[in-house]
């Protein structure tokens, strides 16, 4: 995928910007405060419906304004690996989106979106920035979300399963508040559990597709880590019932609490390190290069699936990152081929120690002029 243009009003501080990136990377400059990470939050908010920052109402809109826009215009099938591309037809799309940071209204090349989740299926982007670590010693909601994205590009299917499911949890959890009925409980089970399955199966599947990618990118940056292993949790004992029976015989607990306790919604998934005795022993660094390595290798993946990279946002990467990790990172981003975004109040080290030449924006009093 290449981004033609982007586009932001009433964004955090600015009020109308727009940058036409190069096809390769582009490094976005400017002082602190100075507005760089947001252009990779318009970005972000288009592929996923939030920023990677928090909640759009919580300070995403510019101040003293009711909604923010975001549009994106972009290429698929454009990549410059050819063995990527063959026999496939470049298509411009168009995407816009307008959220007040309660509501929203988008547009899909030319058309009305009716579901937050068809708009950001649209434009696939992979994004590391400073809290990405929490990708690997979070909650289980960022490991969740991170193989349900990566399943809206891949799977056709997944999306409709993942939404039936959603809709009878709900379902079965307002049964459960007012203490509804057996028979109630268990049409909603049911429906749960033909859902459910579904989105396990493919979860579990993709889990172990990815897992290759991961621990090959792994081996490079983090060798002291050994080989890993990623194993999937389902949220119930799998191996013992099926889900719908795992739903009954946590019916009673269930209404007690108030809510559903086993399912996909707790699922999990957790990576082994062979060099090491367990996540908990990771370092801070090594959780960043783990956490990178599972978002770089879910975009090669995507690439080797659908035959082109998604769109790849790094944010402050030199914070992140020593100088020769930067210079490994970018070394692969330029042989994959792969469009990137990146911010930093200066020039990279790992850009200059590879001799690249990055298209450059400098933003400076919330204006991006490109160097």
């Amino acid at each position: 995928m290449r981004v033609l243009r982007l586009q932001a009003r009433q964004l955090r501080r600015f009020e109308d910007v727009s940058i036409e990136p190069s096809s390769g990377l582009n490094l976005i400059t400017g002082g602190n405060g100075a507005g760089k990470t947001s252009l990779l939050e318009a970005l972000h908010l288009m592929a996923y419906g939030r920023s990677f920052r928090g909640r759009v109402r919580d300070g995403l809109i510019r101040q003293g304004q009711p909604a923010l826009e975001i549009f994106v215009e972009w290429e698929e099938g454009a990549a410059s690996d050819p063995a990527l591309v063959e026999g496939a037809r470049v298509r411009r799309r168009r995407a816009g989106l307008r959220h007040t940071g309660s509501d929203w209204t988008g547009r899909l090349d030319g058309r009305d979106v009716d579901q937050l989740g068809d708009l950001c299926a649209a434009l696939a982007v992979v994004t590391f920035e400073p809290g990405s670590h929490a990708l690997i010693t979070g909650a289980a909601e960022h490991r969740r979300r991170y193989l349900d994205w990566g399943l809206f590009h891949v799977e056709h299917d997944f999306l409709a399963a993942w939404r039936r499911y959603a809709r009878a949890l709900k379902q079965r959890n307002a049964l459960l508040k007012r203490r509804g009925g057996a028979g109630e409980l268990e049409a909603w089970e049911n429906e749960m559990a033909e859902g459910g399955e579904v989105v396990t199966r493919q979860r579990e599947a993709y889990l172990l597709a990815l897992q290759s990618h991961v621990a090959n990118l792994l081996e490079a940056w983090a060798p002291a880590l050994g080989g890993i292993s990623l194993e999937y949790q389902p949220g119930w004992r799998r191996d013992a019932v099926s889900l719908v029976d795992a739903l009954l015989l946590s019916r009673d607990r269930d209404l007690l609490a108030g809510y559903t306790s086993v399912g996909p919604h707790r699922g999990d998934w957790r990576v082994d390190f062979a060099g090491l005795p367990g996540r908990e022993a990771l370092s801070r660094g090594q959780a960043k290069l783990t956490a990178l390595a599972a978002i770089l290798g879910q975009g090669e993946h995507q690439a080797a699936r659908r035959g082109e990279w998604p769109v790849v946002a790094l944010d402050d990467l030199a914070s992140e990152l020593d100088r020769a990790h930067q210079a490994r990172v970018l070394e692969r981003l330029v042989g994959w081929g792969a469009q990137a975004f990146l911010t930093g109040t200066e020039t990279l080290p790992g850009i200059l120690d590879l001799g690249l030449t990055p298209t450059v924006f400098h933003v400076e009093h919330g204006v991006p002029a490109r160097c």
